[in-house]
C-alpha cells in the first residue's frame, strides 16, 4: 500500500560559485551574492516567486513530518526568506509536532547572528558543508571558506546545539579527494571528530563528466587514490568513527545515537516525497519526476504547470509505486537491508516467483556471498560493514544485470 507522502525537499539553487566536483543543479551569483542592491536580490526574488507559486498548486497532503532546504547554498537566503517558505509550506500541508526541519548551510555565507535567525523562524537541524579542513584542499576542490572560517562555523552550531536551541547537526565531508592519503584523511576525521557534531555525511567524490575535474580526469590530470587506497580510507573511516560511538546507518552517513536523520531514512525507506524547485526531483506516490535544470525552463514548467493539468506523478491515482528494482537498491543502502521475499510479494510475485527469481539473484551474488561482501540472515540482505558497503556498486550492478534478464511482461 502507497503510503501518503510527509516529507518535503525545496531547492535553493544560489552558489556564490560552482565548487569542481559539483554537477548539481545551482545558479553562481559570484562576489557580490551577499551585496545589498546587487544582481542577487533580483535573482532570488524571481526564483522565491517561483517556488512559491509552485507550492501553492501543488496537490494537497497529510502534515510534513521532515523538510530540507538544500543546494545550491540555503543560507545565501535570510531569515525572512526562508520563514516564508517554511510559513507557506506550513500553511499548504501542515506541520506534525516535532517535525524535523534541516537546512544546510555554507561555512562563507554567515555569522553567529544570522544561524540564530534561522533558529528562531523554525530551522532545528543544520548541515554544514564543509567537506574538507585542509585549507589546500579546500582551495583545490573550488571551495570559498577556509580552515578557519569552518571551525568557528562549527563551534557556533554547536554552541546552539548544547544551549538546546538546536534538535541535531551534520557536517559534511568527501572523501577520495584529489592529492588525499590515509594519513591526511584521518587528520580531517579527527578534525571532524571534535567539532563535536553528532551526525556525519562522508561522501565519496563522484566524478561528474560536465565538471572542473570531469574534465581534468577526462585530460588525466585528476590525482585520485586508486582503488586499493580509497578503500584502505573507507576502512579508515568506518574503523576510527565506530571507536569515536557513530554508528553507519547507511552507506554515506554515521551517527551518535539518537542523531540519524530522518529524512534521510525516508529516502532509504522507499516512502515518497514532494519536491519543489529548479531541478528537484519528486516521488510523491512512488514515481520519480525531476523538474528542469535551469531557470528558464524551470519558470516555463512553473507556468505550464498553473495553465494546464498538474504532473501527472503528483497525484495518487496517476502514479504507481516507486519500482521494485529501485525499492531493492535502496533498501540495500541501509544498515538494516531488504527483506527481498517479502517485498517482492508486495508487488504480487507468487512463491513460485519468489523462489525461482531470488534463486537466480543468488547466483549472480554468488562471489559476494561466499566472501562475506553480502550478507543473509532470516531471509533479509545487507551489505557487510565495512566490506560490503565499499563495493556496493558492484553488487548494485549485478543486481540490475539479474533484473533485466527477468522477464515481467
Amino acid at each position: 500500500m502507497i503510503r501518503p507522502p510527509r516529507s518535503a525537499y525545496v531547492h535553493i539553487p544560489f552558489c556564490h560559485k560552482r565548487c569542481f566536483y559539483c554537477d548539481f543543479s545551482i545558479i553562481p551569483l559570484g562576489d557580490s551574492a551577499e551585496t545589498p542592491g546587487s544582481p542577487r536580490v533580483t535573482s532570488i526574488n524571481g526564483y522565491l516567486d517561483l517556488l512559491h507559486r509552485e507550492i501553492s498548486i501543488a496537490p494537497n497532503g497529510p502534515a510534513l513530518s521532515t523538510i530540507y532546504l538544500g543546494g545550491g547554498t540555503p543560507s545565501l537566503l535570510n531569515k525572512n526568506e526562508v520563514g516564508d517558505l517554511l510559513n507557506h509550506l506550513q500553511r499548504k500541508f501542515g506541520l506534525q509536532d516535532g517535525a524535523e526541519i534541516t537546512m544546510e548551510v555554507d561555512p562563507a555565507t554567515f555569522l553567529e547572528n544570522d544561524l540564530k535567525g534561522y533558529l528562531e523562524i523554525g530551522i532545528n537541524r543544520l548541515s554544514v558543508g564543509g567537506q574538507a579542513f585542509d585549507d589546500s584542499t579546500l582551495a583545490s576542490i573550488g571551495r570559498k571558506h577556509n580552515h578557519l572560517q569552518l571551525i568557528e562555523a562549527c563551534d557556533w552550531v554547536n554552541n546552539f546545539f548544547k544551549n538546546g536551541m538546536l534538535r541535531s547537526w551534520s557536517l559534511d565531508l568527501i572523501q577520495n579527494l584529489p592529492g588525499l592519503t590515509v594519513c591526511k584523511w584521518f587528520k580531517e576525521l579527527e578534525q571532524a571528530v571534535k567539532t563535536e557534531a553528532p551526525h556525519l555525511s562522508i561522501y565519496d567524490l563522484t566524478i561528474e563528466p560536465e565538471t572542473v575535474f570531469g574534465r581534468k580526469h577526462k585530460k588525466g590530470k585528476l590525482n585520485i587514490p586508486i582503488e586499493s587506497e580509497a578503500q584502505k580510507i573507507d576502512f579508515e573511516t568506518n574503523r576510527y568513527l565506530k571507536s569515536m560511538g557513530f554508528s553507519r546507518y547507511e552507506i554515506s552517513s554515521y551517527s551518535l545515537p539518537g542523531h540519524t536523520s530522518r529524512h534521510n531514512r525516508m529516502y532509504w525507506s522507499g516512502s515518497g516525497w514532494w519536491g519543489f524547485g529548479m531541478g528537484a526531483t519528486s516521488a510523491p506516490w512512488g514515481k520519480r519526476f525531476s523538474r528542469p535544470r535551469t531557470i528558464a525552463g524551470y519558470k516555463k514548467w512553473v507556468e505550464q504547470q498553473e495553465s494546464q493539468l498538474l504532473e501527472e506523478t503528483l497525484f495518487l491515482e496517476e502514479s504507481s509505486s516507486m519500482p521494485l528494482d529501485e525499492l531493492l537498491m535502496i533498501g540495500l543502502r541501509r544498515r538494516e537491508g531488504v527483506h527481498l521475499e517479502e517485498l517482492a510479494k508486495n508487488f504480487g510475485w507468487s512463491q513460485d516467483e519468489c523462489d525461482a527469481n531470488l534463486k537466480l539473484l543468488e547466483k549472480y551474488w554468488l562471489t559476494f556471498l561466499k566472501e562475506g561482501y553480502l550478507l543473509k540472515k532470516n531471509g533479509r540482505y545487507f551489505l557487510s560493514d565495512p566490506k560490503g558497503m565499499q563495493i556496493s556498486n558492484q553488487i548494485l550492478i549485478q543486481m540490475f544485470v539479474w533484473w533485466d534478464s527477468l522477464d515481467l511482461d
